[in-house]
């Protein structure tokens, strides 16, 4: 006789559109029960819901930068879920012409607003929500896995963007500390670093005057598609990936090479 295996229980921040909800996707088509935050963009995270596979999913809110919501998430999910396995840290405040801050362009003011709303979402909110998680496992004696969405603006630089590089290359690094720091209670925690991705935010650019020098960043002469880094996102936050703890995974079909 075999025993039921367990059900997977994730929680995807950022999860209304886009790379966010084709992680939902992914994680719910192989089993998972999926906690499916959003920020304020309710009606597009009740489409994220409707498109997931099998039941048991539920919807969280809140703000990831305001500590106190952060707490509300989590419980929320919990709650919902019955226990939280893996969370995807994927909420963030991406590059848009509303927040561009190329140093030569803007205020002071200007830039100290885009400075703080991309580290307190996109690094501290993030910080916060896996500390959340990573002690509700600890106290619950629990394996887990965390998987940060970072960026390959993290190493390529951002110039337009210096906060998000910035953010992105600080959730590479604090993912890469509580590797080292989780290890010890069976939590695994990896970092995943996308190129450009053809979101829906992102369709008016890629067919406009930039569309072109977008596609041959790549040798591949396209873009990625969240498709694509959900899968990497799904193996990372399985059970077979726990040997790469800590590793960041570059996703950006060859348009910027590291060592």
């Amino acid at each position: 006789m075999t025993t039921p295996q367990a059900i997977t229980r994730s929680l995807v921040t950022g999860a209304s559109r886009g790379i966010g909800r084709a992680i939902a996707v992914a994680l719910a088509a192989r089993g998972d029960r999926v906690a499916v935050h959003y920020g304020s963009a309710r009606a597009e995270a009740e489409q994220t819901l409707a498109r997931l596979s099998g039941s048991g999913h539920t919807l969280v809110h809140g703000d990831v930068s305001d500590p106190d919501q952060a707490a509300g998430i989590v419980d929320a999910a919990v709650a919902a879920l019955g226990g939280i396995d893996v969370l995807v840290n994927n909420a963030a405040v991406a590059p848009a012409e509303s927040n561009r801050h190329a140093v030569a362009d803007v205020s002071y003011a200007d830039w100290q607003h885009a400075w703080r709303r991309m580290l307190d979402v996109d690094l501290i909110g993030a910080a916060n929500v896996t500390y959340l998680v990573a002690r509700h496992l600890i106290d619950r004696g629990a394996p887990g896995r965390v998987v940060n969405v970072g960026s390959r603006g993290a190493f390529r630089g951002e110039p337009d963007y210096p906060a998000y590089g910035a953010a992105k290359a600080g959730l590479h690094a604090f993912g890469q500390s509580m590797a080292v720091a989780l290890a010890p209670y069976q939590i695994a925690v990896t970092s995943v670093a996308p190129g450009f991705v053809s979101t829906d935010r992102q369709a008016a650019k890629l067919a406009g005057t930039a569309g072109e020098a977008l596609l041959a960043q790549s040798p591949f002469g396209r873009v990625g598609t969240p498709e694509e880094v959900a899968a990497a996102v799904a193996y990372l936050s399985s059970p077979e990936a726990t040997w790469s703890s800590g590793a960041i995974l570059d996703l950006n079909g060859a348009s910027h090479l590291r060592t």
